[in-house]
């Protein structure tokens, strides 16, 4: 399947691949109720380590088009231990990232309540469970997708936690160790039995990673199977993605985790999109030009100096690779950026790159 920031797409009423039809037959829902909290419009920001702390949840929120957000995943455990900072940094948010979710990881069904117990106390509107994780040193810990393998301590898990929050307790997960012992309908199952408020797939096994496709399909067989909400996940990298897994899976919602680095208007764009599709009148979507991307970056990194938060410029150099990509000359700027070593000189690079682009333009036009 296409990579959208290798290859963005030019908006149009026609689309051309193997999923054409589906890609006019459905939209987004606009809304989605989990628990108690409604969902607008019905997408989610995913969870993911290293990307979505609170600059990232608040960058994506002002940008507009994103339902929910959630934090990255962060340990039961650490969250338990009174002096674990990186875990009281996951777990900081602001009053203007509501609604939120908080994602925690674990294998203890004790602990994942107590942890729970505490995400409630500090005002998250949701919390989940991680059951997707792929990376090792997780798995052999017995968390993420580690657990995919003992239902039964997700059943213990699910028991406690529902027992000890009130708030909406749902779970995200794969589909299976690998496509020998997929999982994902059982565990959905025992997921609304428990009393849970939502479940989200993302459509891969632990075996695959990140790599191949995703499979809409198991998405689709969740949808048949439970009554509860429905998140899809996996190979969103286009607004016209978006829509076609609604209408390949029924999903109540879709979550998007990669892509939204490399494209943080993704959200906006699906809801122009799905706007379009009931009044063709107007440009389907907005592609983000070159002085959008250039107060893009510039807003992420001074909210990252704002923050203050921890290695501002290693966040810089990483989301450089994402934020530059498409951009021309953007290798300059990246190799740029590389190669300083503090906050404010990178900012300075950024802007010295993209005035300079500007101008030409500018004289160009």
């Amino acid at each position: 399947m296409r990579k959208y920031w290798d290859t963005p797409p030019s908006p149009s009423a026609e689309t051309s691949g193997p999923t054409d039809a589906l890609r006019v037959s459905a939209r987004v829902p606009s809304s989605v109720t989990i628990g108690q909290v409604d969902i607008s419009p019905a997408t989610v920001l995913a969870p993911m380590a290293g990307v979505t702390d609170t600059v990232f949840r608040r960058f994506i929120r002002n940008l507009g088009g994103c339902g929910l957000i959630m934090t990255e995943f962060t340990s039961a455990d650490g969250v338990l231990r009174a002096k674990d900072k990186k875990a009281k940094r996951y777990l900081h948010f602001y009053p203007d990232e509501h609604p939120i979710s908080a994602q925690l990881f674990g294998s203890d069904p004790q602990v994942v309540a107590d942890a729970a117990r505490i995400v409630q106390d500090l005002g998250f509107d949701l919390v989940d469970l991680n059951l997707g994780c792929p990376a090792k040193k997780v798995v052999k810990c017995n968390g993420g997708s580690g657990l995919l393998r003992d239902l039964p301590r997700i059943r213990a898990i699910f028991d406690s936690v529902r027992a000890a929050v009130d708030i909406p307790f749902t779970v995200k997960f794969r589909a299976g160790w690998n496509e020998e012992e997929l999982v994902s309908v059982e565990l959905a199952k025992i997921a609304e039995d428990c009393g849970l408020s939502a479940v989200a797939l993302h459509a891969r096994t632990r075996e695959q990673g990140y790599g191949g496709s995703a499979r809409w399909e198991w998405i689709a067989a969740l949808k048949a199977a439970v009554r509860i909400p429905v998140i899809g996940n996996g190979d969103i990298r286009s607004p016209e993605d978006a829509c076609a897994m609604v209408a390949a899976s029924a999903c109540d919602a879709v979550m998007i985790g990669r892509t939204a680095p490399a494209n943080p208007w993704i959200f906006r764009q699906i809801e122009q999109y799905c706007a379009w599709l009931e009044n063709s009148s107007r440009t389907p979507y907005e592609l983000a030009s070159e002085s959008d991307r250039y107060q893009m970056i510039r807003t992420y990194f001074q909210m990252l100096v704002e923050e203050e938060t921890p290695d501002a410029t290693g966040k810089m150099k990483q989301f450089a690779s994402w934020f530059t990509h498409g951009v021309p000359g953007g290798a300059g700027l990246r190799k740029a950026i590389y190669e300083a070593n503090t906050a404010p000189l990178i900012l300075s690079r950024v802007e010295e790159f993209f005035e300079a682009r500007l101008a030409v333009l500018t004289v160009i036009s």
